[in-house]
Parts: structure tokens; C-alpha cells; sequence
């Protein structure tokens, strides 16, 4: 069992930077990927980043360049660095958790198992 809790989001104009976290509990396991998905009012739920226990990244062509993702074992936790935001950055943003280890961080969502409540994010112009 994960338990992930986000924070960090919040307010920003156009062009501004955001870092969100998450923070896990319980057995994370050794080998895992974690992620972060997005979802905007009336739009399906879009794979922005992922990372796994190797420090593999993956990232949305949508966000490559802008954002990254990294986590600090100790804390047992993971990060988006957001920057250069933009208005269709806004969105409730969540970490995801799983098991089962991938060479390649998917962006798929039914990869994952364990989710977080979420964070919002919004970007005015």
C-alpha cells in the first residue's frame, strides 16, 4: 500500500514557475516508476511526466523542456518543476504510483495503481 500526498500548487501568470510535490507513504517497493498526470475540466486525463527507481525520465511532448521531474529518495518524495507555464498548463495535477518496474517511465495511466487527491494548477494570460 502507497499512500501519495500533493502539494504545491497554486496560482501563476503566464510564463511564471510552480514546483509541485508528492510525498509517499507506506512501502514503496524498490523497483516502482512514479509519475504525474493532469486533468483538465472536460478533457481526458494526459500522462505529463514519469520517472523510475533508476532515475529514467519520460515526458509529454507537451511539457519537454519545461518541466522536470525528479525525486529525492530520502524524503520519499517526487517533484515537477513547472516553468515557462502556460494557460493549457492548468489543471488538476496528480502523482501516480506503481509497481511494476519499466525501463521506460509509461505515461499510460492504467500503469499505475496508487494515486494521489491531487493539486490545482492554474495559469492566467
Amino acid at each position: 500500500q502507497v499512500q501519495l500526498v500533493e502539494s504545491g500548487g497554486g496560482s501563476v501568470q503566464a510564463g511564471g514557475s510552480l514546483r509541485l510535490s508528492c510525498a509517499a507513504f507506506g512501502s514503496t517497493g524498490n523497483y516502482y516508476n512514479m509519475a504525474w498526470f493532469r486533468q483538465a475540466p472536460g478533457k481526458e486525463r494526459e500522462g505529463v511526466a514519469g520517472i523510475n527507481i533508476a532515475g529514467t525520465t519520460n515526458y509529454a511532448d507537451s511539457v519537454k523542456g519545461r518541466f522536470t521531474i525528479s525525486k529525492d529518495n530520502a524524503k520519499n518524495t517526487l517533484y515537477l518543476q513547472m516553468n515557462s507555464l502556460r494557460p493549457e498548463d492548468s489543471a488538476m495535477y496528480y502523482c501516480a504510483h506503481s509497481y511494476n518496474y519499466r525501463r521506460s517511465p509509461p505515461l499510460a495511466g492504467y500503469e499505475y495503481k496508487y494515486w494521489g487527491q491531487g493539486t490545482q494548477v492554474t495559469v492566467s494570460s
